[in-house]
């Protein structure tokens, strides 16, 4: 009893310094980007660094040219005149819109434009430019063939109604689900919620005007219906840190001049409409267009995984002889880091690398967040494999050893470890091939891996199912090409100890 009071002790402790090292609340970790300072890192970077979740045409979406990605749309030209207007190169970063406001907060990003609007609540955390684009009102997507069944907002009671997480549209319906009876489902990408759409999960999903209105003239599947639901529309704005007065200004004159030259209406918009029609077309939206997308996704992902293979493994030997270790104070830290990773969720571990701990280091690469936080993660499980492994070799072995001469490390290193990797081989293997898989987590911090290069290909095509059969394909190859190696030196292994 007093031992496990003592681990449940030695968990709280490191839970609090966890706790500690994150930001306290939306206010607190606000005040992590200083007054005055981004306008400062922007001119001596020479870039800027904006923030989107380019999965909202006409605003923000994306566009193979000559087989490489390119940001387009109303919100990217917006983006490039205000890196021009500050003399600087633009530099886009693309995540799930429900995690911008904690990027722009913790530094990561300079500004949000990603058709945000500055409501009441996001005002506490963030301060915002003028409105650039407002739209009158919200439309339900629906299914052409449902267009007699829906005709409005309460055509939708008892139905499930689909919107992209953080965003207005999600707010409206959480806000008015039991008044109209509508069951609200939300998703972080607006293809995969189209897709749901298409696939019968949702039955409306809730889009602003101007997207709404894009997609259905894209695909001839897709019906509108106008919400009657109680939002008030106050369109979109530029995302800014708070206490950043001088980049408003110079983003709101940005923004003056495209309003009184109507480039919105006359050259943004008919651009982004353009783009979107050439991409949806079925010249354009070929697989095989898109192959140099899902072959730069399966090199991230395979550096992912060898990286975070190799983390874990040396973690795993490390913890594993702490846990094993006759020192209390090792055996507790040890317990503490293997009971702590594998209690919480690996999604929330790779979100706090890199937005938490990322604020006490400058400048921490997504993918470097990502390897780290699935090596740490890989580290525990590995751990208590090898841990294993090692119990399971006879007590008599290494006393044999040691009575022949051999210092404890050798002892391990020549009796322990071979018999150990062999009977723990198969469970290693499980665990590198899930590794394998998890890699595709890192995506929601912005790293190009096969999933993230994926959701640009449904962006980008309008066509939800194929990419996700190609990228399954690609990941059972890997993973099966993966299992045959580890086969084989399994394999090699057996004969090798038959053979002694």
């Amino acid at each position: 009893m007093k031992k496990l009071l003592k681990i449940l002790t030695a968990l709280l402790l490191l839970v609090s310094l966890f706790t500690a090292a994150q930001p306290a609340s939306v206010d607190a970790s606000s005040k992590k980007v200083a007054s005055g300072t981004v306008m400062k890192k922007i001119k001596k970077s020479g870039k800027l660094v904006v923030g989107m979740s380019a999965d909202y045409p006409p605003l923000e979406f994306t566009k193979s040219v000559n087989g490489k990605n390119k940001y387009v749309g109303v919100d990217v030209e917006l983006a490039k005149q205000i890196a021009k207007d500050l003399g600087v190169k633009l530099e886009i970063k693309n995540m799930d819109f429900d995690s911008l406001l904690v990027a722009l907060e913790t530094g990561k990003i300079d500004v949000i434009i990603s058709g945000m609007t500055p409501t009441s609540e996001r005002k506490k955390s963030i301060d915002f430019s003028k409105i650039y684009y407002a739209e009158k009102s919200d439309y339900f997507v629906i299914s052409k063939t449902n267009k007699a069944k829906y005709t409005s907002t309460s055509s939708f009671k008892n139905k499930t109604v689909g919107a992209q997480t953080g965003s207005l549209q999600y707010t409206s319906l959480k806000k008015n689900a039991s008044k109209y009876g509508i069951k609200v489902k939300g998703l972080a990408k607006i293809s995969n919620l189209l897709m749901a759409l298409k696939s019968g999960k949702v039955d409306a999903v809730l889009l602003g005007e101007l997207n709404a209105k894009t997609y259905a003239t894209n695909d001839s599947s897709l019906s509108l219906v106008k919400s009657s639901l109680s939002q008030a529309q106050m369109g979109n704005a530029v995302g800014v840190a708070k206490g950043q007065s001088d980049l408003v200004k110079a983003i709101n004159k940005t923004i003056n001049a495209c309003q009184k030259k109507d480039l919105f209406n006359k050259k943004y918009i008919p651009a982004a409409a353009k783009a979107m029609k050439q991409a949806s077309s079925k010249k354009s939206n070929s697989m095989s267009k898109y192959a140099g997308y899902f072959a730069t996704g399966l090199g991230y992902t395979m550096i992912i995984t060898v990286c975070s293979i190799i983390i874990g493994l040396i973690l795993g030997v490390i913890f594993a002889l702490m846990r094993l270790s006759k020192s209390k104070l090792l055996h507790a830290i040890a317990v503490c880091y293997i009971e702590f990773l594998r209690g919480t969720p690996q999604m929330v571990q790779i979100m706090f690398v890199y937005f938490g701990v990322g604020m006490l280091i400058k400048n921490l690469p997504a993918l470097a967040a990502g390897i780290i936080a699935i090596g740490l993660n890989s580290g525990a499980y590995v751990a208590e494999d090898i841990r294993s492994g090692i119990n399971s070799v006879d007590k008599g072995q290494t006393e044999a050893a040691r009575s022949l001469g051999l210092s404890q490390a050798k002892t391990y290193r020549y009796v322990v470890f071979p018999q150990a990797l062999k009977n723990i081989w198969p469970a290693l293997g499980n665990e590198f091939i899930t590794l394998t898989k998890d890699s595709s987590l890192v995506s929601t911090i912005g790293v190009g891996e096969l999933m993230y290069e994926t959701g640009l290909v449904q962006t980008a095509t309008y066509r939800g199912v194929m990419p996700l059969c190609i990228a399954m394909c690609i990941y059972f190859v890997v993973t099966f090409i993966l299992t045959r190696l580890l086969n084989y030196f399994e394999r090699r292994m057996n004969l090798t100890s038959s053979r002694t």
